[in-house]
């Protein structure tokens, strides 16, 4: 089943969006999927994503459903086709570690809370101190105790993170480790399980960096550097939660316009962030856009201007052009 998004009466699709489509034209993925916007989910996730990748010319596919454009849900159709850019996992390791018992029980009472928050639409959070800390106060005060157990237990949770075989251990460990007391000690082990072969251990990686380059920006003499590299990668994953965290990132890590970081965005992932920014669900495409104009060099004035008059086709447009995508 499509990953948290059937329940007992599967949902309706409202949208299907596509990425990694450079050669392939997205009508001939569209014939094999065997479904269509207005449909219910597909019931085998495996079944789709085998017939995508039996088309000629695409190596992989993976199938992804979000929540919730008018009450149905977005689905993500990503693919890989033979020769493109191609984001690298690492090995999963094989070591029989796990973390403290008072660490999983409290991550565990944390997610609870969390789907009570998502159900009050209690979500807001606040970044500042380099990590999160939600407004609902359930879910606030366990984050809270995870700041005193990430300070009790950061060796094991260090080594979890690099070296256990479970991959829940080591998304527990990657969320937990963004409490550590001193965030220039754990840049590294969040970048390094950016590269990790597990969805859930990435996703909590990039959003606990997110959280640490908020700080960085507020706290300069922290000196905390956080390098772009692996989230413009990620840009080019197979994964669609892998492009979306990263996008979101990089919107961050780029207000500076440092020229560096954008020359390696547009070196490395720009048809990728072209395609994102075409995607017909706003909210999921806006990250992509403010990128694509800054690589441009568009004020963020401007970015913000010709995306609100819905002008932002001129815009990917120039930049295809000019690039020769």
């Amino acid at each position: 089943m499509l990953a948290g998004a059937v329940s007992a009466q599967a949902p309706r699709i409202g949208r299907i969006e596509f990425y990694g489509l450079r050669k392939i034209a997205e009508a001939r993925v569209r014939r094999v999927l065997g479904f269509a916007e207005g449909d219910a989910l597909p019931k085998s996730k495996p079944e789709v994503e085998e017939r995508i990748a039996g088309v000629p010319g695409i190596v992989a596919a993976h199938l992804e459903a979000t929540c919730c454009d008018d009450g149905k849900v977005v689905l993500y159709v990503g693919v890989e086709e033979k020769g493109a850019p191609h984001f690298d996992l690492r090995t999963p390791p094989e070591q029989d570690i796990d973390l403290p018992g008072e660490v999983t029980a409290a991550y565990h009472e944390f997610l609870k809370a969390v789907n009570e928050a998502v159900r009050r639409q209690s979500t807001a959070e606040d970044l500042t101190q380099g990590h999160s800390l939600m407004a609902d106060p359930d879910c606030r005060d366990i984050q809270l105790r995870f700041v005193t157990l990430a300070a009790a237990h950061l060796d094991a949770v260090r080594n979890v993170l690099h070296n256990s075989g479970d991959d829940e251990q080591r998304a527990i460990a990657a969320y937990i480790i963004g409490y550590a007391p001193r965030k220039s000690a754990i840049v590294d082990d969040l970048q390094y399980a950016l590269k990790d072969s597990d969805d859930t251990v990435r996703g909590n990686a990039i959003r606990a960096l997110a959280a640490v380059a908020v700080y960085a920006k507020l706290n300069p003499d922290a000196r905390i550097k956080i390098a772009p590299t692996w989230f413009i990668e990620m840009l080019n994953s197979l994964v669609w939660t892998d492009r979306n965290n990263a996008a979101v990132a990089l919107v961050n890590l780029t207000e500076s316009r440092d020229p560096s970081g954008l020359d390696q965005i547009r070196e490395r992932a720009l048809p990728s962030l072209v395609e994102m920014a075409r995607w017909q669900y706003l909210a999921h495409a806006l990250p992509a856009y403010i990128l694509v104009g800054r690589v441009m060099g568009l004020p963020e004035q401007e970015i913000q201007d010709t995306w609100s008059k819905g002008e932002r086709e001129n815009v990917i447009g120039a930049a295809v052009k000019k690039y020769k995508l």
